[in-house]
């Protein structure tokens, strides 16, 4: 009768299976290992005799069956790729870097050095302060200058004010072209008393002049003295100008060397003549020669 028993793996492993080498800590020592494994298998297969719980064998049970390489893993690398192109690789691909503006006064390249931006912002903060500065002292010498001319205008406007003042406040003679026919305290048969004032002879219809700054308070006819102007200085002398033939200024405010009369023969006279008598505070005359030359003026 026909024995049914198959011979366990006559000639090894399957022909089409493929043992895949063990990786070890070295490749070529692995793939030496399991060729003599195989060769040990071979060697019991053929005598039908061996013991099962070998090395080998042991050694031979636990190896994985080598696969078959063929085009399916190639292909899923490749559609990995294709995908990680279209849109890892692009994202995985670092991005340009911004372009950095810098400012107008500042280089680029100073950005990116901190000691220098802070000398850069230091030196600034220096140009804007002189610039300062120096617009602060032209400001301040404009203004100082500006002071100085109005001082200096000021000055002259005062001293022109005081120049006319002074000019004012002078005495002048009340007439120009003259002749003194009579001194204070002489005595004549046609005088009642001794002679009161200064006689400044002159042709009728001679101007007859101011003799200070002062206010006419009164003109008009005056009996001896003819018609006759009474001016009062600002002090409260009065200055009287007598005998005119007319008169020009009866009232209101004169200056030194204005006319306000003329040289005339009117009231108890023997020619055409002014009589100027000088009254301090408005009482008895004094002497006009000696007042005059104390005033500067030498008649």
């Amino acid at each position: 009768m026909a024995s049914t028993h198959t011979p366990a793996h006559p000639a090894g492993p399957a022909a089409g299976t493929q043992l895949l080498d063990h990786p070890g800590p070295n490749g070529s020592e692995a793939r030496d290992s399991a060729a003599r494994g195989s060769d040990h298998a071979g060697a019991a297969g053929a005598a039908g005799h061996g013991d099962p719980f070998a090395p080998e064998a042991e050694s031979s049970r636990h190896r994985l069956p080598r696969q078959t390489r063929g085009a399916s893993p190639l292909l899923g690398v490749t559609a990995v790729a294709a995908t990680l192109g279209a849109t890892g690789f692009a994202a995985a691909t670092p991005a340009a870097a911004p372009a950095v503006e810098a400012p107008d006064e500042t280089p680029v390249a100073l950005a990116a050095d901190p000691g220098l931006a802070l000398a850069a912002r230091i030196q600034q903060q220096a140009d804007s302060q002189r610039t300062a500065a120096e617009e602060s002292a032209r400001l301040q010498a404009a203004q100082e200058a500006e002071a100085k001319a109005a001082a200096k205008e000021a000055e002259a406007k005062r001293a022109t004010e005081e120049a006319e003042r002074a000019k004012a406040a002078a005495l002048t003679l009340p007439v120009r072209n003259y002749n003194l026919s009579a001194h204070y305290g002489q005595s004549a048969r046609y005088w009642a008393h001794l002679h009161t004032g200064l006689d400044f002879a002159a042709d009728t219809g001679t101007a007859v002049y101011a003799v200070g700054q002062g206010t006419i308070t009164s003109a008009g006819w005056s009996g001896s003295y003819g018609y006759r102007i009474v001016e009062t200085l600002p002090d409260g002398t009065e200055i009287w100008y007598c005998h005119l033939s007319s008169i020009i200024k009866g009232s209101g405010e004169v200056i030194s060397g204005q006319q306000i009369g003329k040289v005339g023969a009117t009231g108890n006279v023997t020619g055409p003549h002014l009589h100027l008598e000088v009254r301090p505070g408005g009482g008895a005359p004094v002497d006009p020669e000696p007042w005059l030359q104390q005033h500067g003026l030498n008649p």
